[in-house]
């Protein structure tokens, strides 16, 4: 598999600040790496992806309500999990129902000791 060409400008470009990708959230690397993986491992082209992803965009632009802001890694999440759902690598519902079932776990659970969690981070 080649690498993903990433773009630069246009909807499907993410974030970036001097060159570099940027991830506000920890959760939004998260799916940025899970797409790149997935993709590496061959279960979509990158093409497939990104029209997902800009499809996600423009759905945003014309119906996102009243006050909500952009965010580019909501509309990749959706990308990601429309092309799982329709490769049918997941059941209908199942992202759903993880969904939920992560949401309802308390705000950093997956982070609360940082020094000595075995993680290589280089602490």
């Amino acid at each position: 598999m080649t690498t993903p060409l990433l773009e630069v400008d246009g909807p499907a470009a993410p974030p970036r600040d001097n060159g570099e990708l940027v991830f506000a959230e920890p959760w939004e690397s998260r799916a940025f790496g899970l797409a790149v993986t997935l993709h590496d491992a061959g279960s979509f082209t990158w093409d497939d992806f990104r029209d997902h992803l800009v499809a996600r965009i423009a759905y945003w632009e014309r119906s996102h309500p009243e006050g909500e802001c952009y965010s580019y890694y909501r509309c990749w999440l959706q990308a990601l999990e429309s092309v799982v759902q329709e490769r049918g690598l997941v059941a209908d519902g199942e992202v759903t129902g993880r969904a939920g079932e992560l949401a309802e776990r308390p705000a950093g659970h997956d982070h609360e000791h940082d020094e000595g969690h075995g993680h290589g981070h280089g602490h």
